[in-house]
């Protein structure tokens, strides 16, 4: 009897089996049909050119990362591009509690990875020092980290991103700065309240262009941070969602769109902020 009884559980786990999995993949929902759904993809924004620009006046995003999200809402899920204001203190937090279904411009790194799923790279990111060509502190600085990491020394980075993290956690003499945005960090510097300023190469040389006469930049050898900057989603994304958002990034690296765009958006900001 009891041999019997476990013949006939296996047969109804057997049969049961097929149908407890289609009713679990039936229940799963794909990131890309709630956007459908809602008319909208929701793309959270925190501000660093020339990836993501804000005007303060018409409120209009822009950037080389606002360009992709909208191309992508538009022409590939039919719908409306939003974006969210925030931060990059919690830019992470918001893919999390499903504030935005996108992040953008976000920089790839482990601590990141385990909280937030990642696209594929759009660009490479390395990190650079902008500094006062003519500041005493720094005359006959070399490419070392060693040669900025002094006492006296004062970086300025925007708090909660990427550099911020790799600055932490290799400064161990200099002062570091920490401030909400852009615009106040490249104040901090152009007040000499600062003497360095950390950020992408892509942000420094934008601001080195606008500022030639002071201005100069180096990336510290070896580097003290190179990841690549890609789109954030939530941590359990479909492998085929990704791979929508992914072949999409792909097709635009190949045809050299990305690299347009970026062109594109470093230019548009030399002409805004003139």
């Amino acid at each position: 009897m009891a041999k019997l009884a476990l013949v006939k559980a296996v047969l109804i786990g057997a049969i049961m089996a097929p149908m407890f999995t289609l009713t679990a993949h039936a229940d799963e929902s794909s990131i890309w049909d709630k956007a459908r759904a809602s008319g909208k993809l929701r793309c959270g924004a925190a501000v660093i050119a020339p990836y993501v620009s804000l005007n303060p006046e018409t409120k209009v995003y822009s950037g080389f990362f606002s360009e992709l999200c909208k191309e992508f809402a538009e022409t590939v899920l039919n719908v409306k591009p939003e974006f969210v204001d925030t931060n990059w203190d919690n830019i992470v937090a918001g893919v999390q509690s499903n504030k935005w279904d996108l992040a953008m411009a976000l920089n790839q790194t482990p601590t990141r990875a385990m909280a937030v799923g990642f696209s594929e790279p759009v660009v490479d990111y390395e990190i650079s020092f902008t500094f006062n060509a003519e500041n005493p502190k720094l005359k006959g600085v070399g490419k070392s980290f060693s040669d900025f990491d002094k006492k006296g020394i004062t970086f300025v980075v925007i708090s909660g991103t990427a550099m911020d993290k790799s600055l932490s956690t290799a400064v161990k003499n200099a002062m570091i700065t920490r401030l909400s945005g852009v615009d106040e960090t490249r104040l901090a510097l152009m007040s000499k309240r600062a003497d360095v300023l950390v950020d992408t190469t892509d942000s420094n040389n934008l601001f080195r262009l606008k500022n030639k006469d002071w201005v100069t930049d180096i990336k510290p050898e070896p580097a003290l941070s190179k990841q690549g900057i890609a789109f954030g989603l939530p941590r359990n994304t479909s492998y085929a969602d990704l791979e929508v958002l992914n072949i999409f990034i792909r097709e635009k690296k190949a045809k050299g769109e990305i690299a347009a765009l970026v062109d594109k958006a470093s230019q548009e900001y030399l002409d805004e902020t003139k």
